[in-house]
Order: C-alpha cells, then sequence, then structure tokens
C-alpha cells in the first residue's frame, strides 16, 4: 500500500479508502453482499484477483472481518463497526457527487442500475410467486439483455436465458432507466417518452415500478451548472 507518509488523519485515512475499488467494496458490503461472488457481480470491472488482494487489505486495517461458510466453500464477510463509519465516508462523498457531478455517457451501464435496484427492491410489494423479467436495453454500443428472477422473495439477475417462462418484457433506453432509478427521471418522464416501454400483464405493469426503492441518493436536487463561456 502506498503511503503519503504524514501523519495527518486525512492523509492516512486516504491512504486506504482512496485506493481503487475499496469505496465501492464497501458500499456493496454496507447494501448486504456477503460473499465474495456477491462483492464481485456489483463491481463490473474489478477482477478477482484484486478483489481478493483489497479483502485482505481491508480485513488487516480492521474495517472488514470474515468467517468460513458453514456451508460449502468460501467466506462470509462484513463490515466492523469501523468499516460502517467508513461507509459513511462513501456515503458523503456520494451524495456530494449526486450533487456536484453530472452522469456522463460513460456512467450508463445498466447492469449497475439493475443491480443497485435489486438490492433494495421494496420486497413487502414483490409478487409472491415467482416472475421472471426479461430486460432489453438500447442507446449503448451493443444492446444488452438481462432476466431478473424473483422467487419468495428474493431476487438474481442473470445474463443467459434461464430456461423459464417471461412474464414482463422491458426495453428501455440506458440512459432512462440509470436516470430513473437515480431519481433524475420520473416514471411518467421515462414511460411518456416511451424511453421505457413495458409489455406484459397489466397488473405486472403497473406493479414494476413501485418495486424500485431508488437510489439511496434519489433525493438529492443536482446543482445546474452554467455552460462555460467562450473565450473572446
Amino acid at each position: 500500500m502506498r503511503t503519503y507518509g504524514q501523519y495527518c488523519p486525512i492523509a492516512r485515512g486516504s491512504e486506504i479508502f482512496a485506493e481503487r475499488w475499496t469505496p465501492l467494496i464497501v458500499r456493496n458490503l454496507y447494501l448486504g453482499c456477503a460473499s465474495f461472488s456477491e462483492i464481485l457481480e456489483g463491481t463490473p470491472g474489478l477482477s478477482a484477483t484484486l478483489l481478493s488482494q483489497r479483502l485482505k487489505q481491508l480485513e488487516l486495517t480492521g474495517i472488514v472481518e470474515s468467517a468460513r461458510k458453514a456451508e460449502g466453500r468460501g467466506h462470509h464477510y462484513t463490515l466492523t463497526s469501523s468499516g460502517h463509519e467508513l461507509f459513511a465516508v462513501c456515503q458523503s462523498l456520494g451524495e456530494w457527487g449526486a450533487r456536484w457531478l453530472e452522469i456522463a455517457p460513460e456512467h450508463l451501464d445498466p447492469f449497475v442500475a439493475l443491480w443497485s435496484m435489486c438490492r433494495a427492491l421494496r420486497r413487502d410489494r414483490l409478487p409472491d410467486r415467482r416472475v421472471v423479467i426479461r430486460f432489453d436495453f438500447t442507446g449503448r454500443v451493443r444492446p444488452e439483455r438481462y432476466w431478473l428472477l424473483i422467487e419468495l422473495g428474493d431476487t438474481e439477475i442473470c445474463k443467459t436465458y434461464l430456461g423459464l417462462d417471461e412474464d414482463l418484457y422491458i426495453t428501455a433506453d440506458a440512459e432512462a432507466f440509470v436516470k430513473w432509478h437515480a431519481g433524475q427521471l420520473t416514471w411518467a418522464q421515462a414511460t411518456g417518452e416511451h424511453r421505457i416501454r413495458l409489455h406484459g400483464p397489466s397488473s405486472l405493469v403497473r406493479a414494476f415500478p413501485t418495486w424500485n426503492a431508488r437510489s439511496m441518493f434519489a433525493h438529492i436536487r443536482p446543482v445546474s451548472r452554467a455552460p462555460a463561456s467562450a473565450a473572446e
């Protein structure tokens, strides 16, 4: 681990917090990811090797603790008291980012929005039967397709066909879906402009938007930045 060589708590804290991927790992653990595979799924682009290294560092610094699973292979990971306090730093950073930073095209990964939505679904509103939803995302370099399986209050995102009957079909512009989950676009705006379209039983069509608990930062209004004036 690189060090600033300073006693300042900001410098010492940054040595841990500013390591690439560390805030997202802490975020995923806070959101309930407990296994190695769950943490990895929520951080597209992070390699298994680097995740293993980061988890070891976080254990050594007392931010994460692990225990072997009672059944099967692998470990169960949780945040310590120190880790929960570090998440408060992540949350403050997220509030700042939601207020001051724009969502750029490179941020419009619909899988991340779908994954985030599934971590915070309003489970008391989910159907009491198995439901399979197919998502077709457009507006990217390549169209993307995922399936969401809801069963007994649990959810699973799949990247390959499940072989099960599909109950609801959703075609969505990636930008609209991300901004809806982020709180920057209302459901009425997204569907009224046909940027999100649903096909299936009317009961599921009406219920789907009520399952989304939205991003934890959806209540923050972005600050409008005036465009820089052109140099004369």
